[in-house]
């Protein structure tokens, strides 16, 4: 567990060293990467589940200790540390419910459109038609190799066969 959470920690502060990187560059690089923050700044809300009040493991790996935080804190802890990264590098969170709240101590968010995001795991996002199209070519084009290593086995088992004759 403590390597897979050293790799994420990487791959966090690559990501963010990327985004600072390009708010640092051209304005077509900025664009780039205000882009990139308008289309996963949803879909990384959505990563963390369900609201804790309609996930269906939340409450029991909470109980099981397989999970220390529940959806919704450790959601509201990656509002907090990403608004306060893209206001250091300049970039804008594309949520205009995102506020302060002083009494709490935390940002208030929009809702999640958890409709979009039932359609994407049903297999109905933006990209799936796309990947699956790749997937099948890529499937296809490597019909040769499935089939060179079904002659060789085939080849194998014709020798096998006349040695043990």
């Amino acid at each position: 567990m403590i390597r897979i959470c050293k790799e994420e920690s990487f791959h966090q502060r690559q990501g963010y060293h990327i985004m600072m990187t390009l708010m640092q560059g051209s304005d077509e690089q900025k664009a780039m990467a205000q882009d990139a923050m308008n289309r996963f700044w949803w879909p990384a809300l959505m990563m963390f589940g369900p609201h804790d009040a309609e996930s269906a493991h939340t409450a029991q790996s909470m109980k099981w200790k397989i999970k220390r935080q529940s959806n919704d804190e450790l959601r509201q802890k990656f509002v907090d540390q990403s608004v306060a990264q893209a206001e250091e590098i300049g970039l804008n969170i594309p949520d205009p419910e995102l506020k302060w709240n002083e009494e709490r101590g935390h940002y208030d968010f929009g809702e999640i459109d958890w409709e979009e995001f039932q359609q994407v795991i049903s297999g109905n996002g933006p990209c799936n038609r796309q990947r699956m199209q790749h997937h099948i070519k890529v499937h296809e084009e490597g019909q040769w190799v499935r089939d060179a290593i079904a002659a060789h086995e085939d080849k194998r088992k014709q020798r096998a066969g006349r040695t043990a004759a």
